[in-house]
């Protein structure tokens, strides 16, 4: 087909399907046109074909055909860019070859490092001094281009009048990992942009951690070697043509008005709450407080943006540790199929680099660049970390800032920034022994520090404990799914669930009301008052964080009923939870008094008490013994004050641990 007749096609394709779209897109100031590929096809197969042949060529004509109409205002550069390829362009990055050269392609991706915006020269103007000639020379490779002689003999020597500039940009596309073969590595292509691809409305799609579609042409780069010349090897890279993210935040996800009125119908139920639980883990038997938790987790408190700057996260953080084989990894699992923009990471595979951030060398730019961790890419995402307690100390580390400020600094080389990490995350870990002992502290059981328990909202033991009733219901249940796969269906389906959460979380922000908060605040301050003992140390059952966790947990069963303000039967659901949590571990068996100290600190209160009475004791019996005082005495003195001889000698191991007391022979202590 000639080049005429196609934009002779062209203008009669768009005239029929795309004019009123031109002239809106023209008069909004936007240069491009966007055409379906299967709507030119039905028109006309013939230039469809060619479409795919000779991409260029088709293009320009498609491009040239928009000067046809008679247009509001003059447009000098008009681009067109084609979506909906057929299957047979579709090309993983790993399968692009040199027959694929001049030839369009779709492909898709992760993006993994981006480049700034910088202007490249398409055509230069030249003048000939002899003459005054003008030329224009196209500027096509790497290299700018001059003249190489003038029509009236004159070589080299032009001097330039004007060049004409585009915005263009380098990103760096990885393959998606689920779609990979066992040990295959994700490869990665150059992919240029220019033009209103890098415009500041689309630069968003692509950002580092989207999942993107990419239809462009495959161009071939040449590679220029140390010595000069060129090398027989070339490098591809795609000049993109289309652009569109695909794995997109919550607030991307549309939501169709039949939709909007089911999630209406759903969140009106009574029994709406209870669905929902059970359509999130359907093939899980049990643990419905958990399910109900990441449920809330799902749709998330409000941040809040005080006027003094600070910044209140409206993410919940949850935790799960518990032995082997209660389903765990299962619930992450389905947990990031129906969380919007979600990340799985496992303990041993994760590093603190590779979940905050780390700082690569950039070949485009020559420089340094930054490639963003899981929890930076899934910002306004979700983040499931598995095998906590499998990661190193140091890499653990990294994730406190995370967690509670909700960024990520990094200073490397010489790059000082600070990325934002507005993610939720969802850990699940083991105990120290693989298996719980119901009798010792949890905060000794979990090999985690203290400071990155406490940044969890809600801390769940799931125990496996013996129960006939329990397993026989379990084990039928299990038994039925492996018998019928299709037992597991959800009552509300993964793709409602999925615009569900992410119309709440998009549209609903539900604040406090008087009601809530009374209850809210009864409650914490009875918890605070309520292990008053005599003598010895308070324990402290409760402190401010596990207040704002109850404010969060709240919000979220507001957004759950997709209501714009928190009541009374919100907040009591939210205390129900912390509290069920709470009497989970923080449990104090010897006085019966919940101590949050068991959580974060690893000495309960009521410890804490006897190593405080032994110290008195120790001080006590100075005067009669002088320095070094034998332990049977102070295990005397300690049965007076109503401590066993097993408690006094377990907290003089305590103060000799911490360096408090030391014994200089057999038998004998002294205090440091």
């Amino acid at each position: 087909m000639e080049a005429v007749e196609q934009i002779r096609r062209f203008a009669e394709f768009v005239q029929l399907h795309h004019h009123t779209e031109l002239l809106e897109k023209i008069s909004k100031g936007e240069e491009f046109l966007t055409i379906d590929f299967a709507e030119l096809s039905k028109f006309d197969p013939d230039l469809a074909n060619a479409l795919l042949d000779q991409p260029e060529e088709v293009i320009k004509a498609a491009e040239l055909s928009i000067h046809e109409f008679d247009l509001p205002t003059k447009v000098k550069d008009f681009r067109v860019r084609f979506y909906n390829l057929p299957e047979s362009q579709w090309i993983m990055v790993r399968d692009i070859r040199s027959e694929h050269i001049g030839k369009i392609v779709a492909t898709e991706g992760i993006v993994r490092q981006k480049s700034d915006v910088r202007p490249q020269v398409t055509s230069a103007r030249f003048e000939c001094p002899s003459c005054g000639n003008i030329l224009s020379v196209l500027q096509l490779d790497i290299k700018f281009k001059e003249p190489s002689r003038c029509g009236c003999g004159r070589k080299g020597k032009f001097k330039l009048l004007s060049k004409e500039l585009v915005d263009a940009q380098r990103i760096v596309l990885e393959e998606a990992p689920d779609e990979l073969e066992g040990g295959e590595q994700p490869k990665r292509m150059d992919i240029f942009l220019k033009k209103d691809l890098v415009s500041p409305l689309s630069d968003k799609k692509s950002n580092p951690g989207t999942k993107i579609i990419v239809n462009g042409i495959v161009k071939e780069v040449p590679i220029t070697l140390r010595e000069g010349g060129q090398s027989i090897r070339f490098d591809l890279m795609i000049e993109a043509n289309y652009l569109e993210a695909i794995e997109e935040d919550y607030a991307d996800i549309l939501v169709t008005p039949e939709e909007e009125t089911k999630i209406k119908e759903l969140a009106a139920d009574p029994q709406g709450f209870q669905k929902l639980t059970t359509s999130l883990a359907p093939s899980i038997y049990g643990h419905d407080r958990v399910k109900e938790a990441i449920l809330l987790q799902l749709v998330g408190g409000v941040a809040k943006m005080r006027d003094d700057g600070v910044r209140t996260r409206g993410d919940l953080h949850i935790l799960l540790i518990g032995d082997p084989g209660a389903g765990k990894s299962q619930m992450l699992k389905r947990a990031r199929i129906v969380a919007p923009k979600a990340r799985y990471v496992s303990g041993k595979g994760a590093s603190g680099a590779g979940l905050t951030a780390a700082v690569v060398r950039d070949e485009f730019l020559k420089g340094w660049a930054l490639e963003a961790g899981a929890l930076v890419l899934a910002n306004k995402g979700f983040v499931m970390i598995d095998e906590l307690d499998k990661m190193s100390k140091e890499d653990r580390s990294a994730m406190h800032e995370a967690l509670e400020q909700q960024t990520v600094t990094i200073s490397k080389a010489n790059i000082q920034a600070t990325l934002r990490a507005e993610t939720t995350v969802l850990a699940a870990a083991n105990p120290k022994l693989g298996r719980f002992d119901p009798y010792d502290i949890i905060a000794k059981q979990i090999d985690l520090p203290p400071t990155l328990i406490n940044r969890f909202d809600l801390i769940f033991p799931i125990k496996d404990l013996p129960d006939t009733k329990h397993d026989e219901k379990m084990a039928s249940f299990i038994l039925e799914l492996h018998k019928n796969a299709s037992r597991g269906e959800a009552i509300v389906s993964t793709d409602l669930l999925r615009k569900f959460i992410a119309y709440a979380r998009k549209n609903i922000k539900p604040q406090l009301t008087d009601s809530a908060i009374e209850a809210i605040k009864e409650y914490y301050v009875s918890m605070r008052n309520s292990g008053s003992e005599e003598g010895g140390i308070k324990p402290i059952p409760i402190t401010a964080r596990q207040l704002e966790a109850i404010v969060r947990l709240a919000e979220a069963n507001a957004k759950l009923r997709l209501s714009n303000s928190v009541v009374k039967k919100d907040a009591q659901r939210a205390i129900e939870l912390v509290d069920y949590c709470l009497m989970q571990i923080g449990l104090d068996k010897e006085t019966g008094k919940i101590d949050i100290d068991r959580i974060s600190g690893g000495i309960p209160a009521s410890q804490r008490t006897k190593i405080i009475t032994v110290k008195e004791i120790i001080a006590d019996l100075e005067g009669q013994y002088g320095k070094t005082i034998p332990i049977d005495s102070v295990v005397k003195e300690g049965e007076a004050r109503d401590l066993n001889a097993e408690q006094v000698e377990d907290a003089i191991e305590k103060l000799k641990r911490s360096g408090d007391i030391f014994e200089p022979r057999k038998g004998h202590i002294q205090r440091i």
